[in-house]
């Protein structure tokens, strides 16, 4: 590839694994993967899981592997959910590349169906019996993030593999690889921020670092929390603070939607973070259990499309609430 090109792509794309040994976890799925590619008995393959944790990064660097760069293109059809597939898909353009050999070539095709929880059952069921009937000439890579989302007839026909989050320990080699590469100032709590925020998703720690730097030039753990508007954790200990101490009702509502406002902070996110919080406060378990209850409901409101400032008002009161059993 172009380097100019190249360094006009986002990280995430710039630095994807391009072979299986580039790849940074999940080493049982890859060493079986490279079995069944060696001993030339490679399955139909279902790889399911959160995003980012390297299903589609896996079985395109599979794909270079088993094809030279010149029949790439003739022996892989990778579709998306961006792409129409629907049942004419299925019967189209599908069963079109399963049917038909590649001449004076040997071995099989691979069909990668990306995101496939988004095919229609109807598309699922049609696609069933194409990969029965042309397991001779095609193997299909089917990816999704919700295993309970594919039809069960496709399970049974495929090898199954979980692609689990990454841990922190699997993340930092390869981040501090990018940030090495691209010549960029991270500080260790930036790092830890970028690991926290990410859950196990290596795109989402390369995307926030890119969006970082672009942002302020330097990562750190205030930028990172900044740039994703997530509340910080001096925050989240203030809001705490006034919910737990705050005698004045409409003065904690103030200062917790001043902080909103300022930060531009979702309640959602405050919620997620106070929650932390809460299983660790030193309170009898019977008023931890109601804490819980009342703010699953609070949030539970905010997911059905409710306005956040009577959904702050209610916060405010669960505490209240709290503070009356405790004395």
């Amino acid at each position: 590839m172009d380097t100019n090109v190249k360094s006009n792509l986002p990280w995430v794309e710039k630095y994807r694994p391009a072979t299986l040994t580039d790849l940074i976890s999940h080493e049982e799925i890859i060493s079986t993967i490279n079995k069944f590619i060696k001993e030339e008995q490679l399955p139909h393959l279902l790889f399911y899981g959160p995003p980012g944790t390297g299903k589609t990064s896996t079985i395109l660097a599979c794909a270079r592997q088993l094809y030279k760069p010149q029949s790439f293109g003739s022996m892989v059809l990778e579709l998306n959910a961006s792409d129409d597939r629907g049942i004419n898909i299925v019967r189209g353009q599908i069963l079109d590349f399963a049917s038909t050999r590649t001449i004076f070539k040997g071995g099989y095709k691979l069909i990668i169906l990306d995101e496939a929880d988004a095919m229609t059952n109807d598309a699922q069921n049609a696609l069933r019996r194409i990969i029965e009937k042309y397991t001779e000439n095609v193997r299909f890579c089917i990816i999704c993030n919700y295993l309970s989302k594919i039809i069960p007839a496709i399970q049974s026909r495929c090898t199954r593999f979980r692609f689990a989050p990454l841990s922190p320990n699997q993340i930092l080699p390869r981040l501090e690889h990018v940030i090495e590469a691209e010549g960029i100032e991270v500080t260790e709590d930036g790092k830890k921020a970028l690991m926290t925020l990410a859950g196990g998703d290596m795109r989402k720690v390369l995307n926030v670092l890119q969006s970082t730097w672009m942002a302020y030039k330097n990562v750190t753990e205030v930028n990172v929390y900044n740039c994703v508007g997530h509340p910080l954790k001096q925050d989240i200990n203030d809001i705490i603070f006034w919910l737990l101490n705050e005698e004045s009702f409409k003065t904690c509502y103030d200062k917790i939607q001043h902080l909103k406002t300022q930060k531009g902070l979702a309640l959602e996110d405050i919620l997620t973070e106070i929650h932390l919080v809460v299983n660790r406060l030193e309170v009898p378990p019977r008023v931890t259990s109601q804490l819980l209850i009342n703010l699953a409901s609070i949030e539970e409101r905010l997911a059905d499309g409710c306005v956040e400032k009577p959904q702050i008002t209610a916060l405010i009161a669960a505490f209240s609430k709290v503070r009356s059993l405790v004395v």
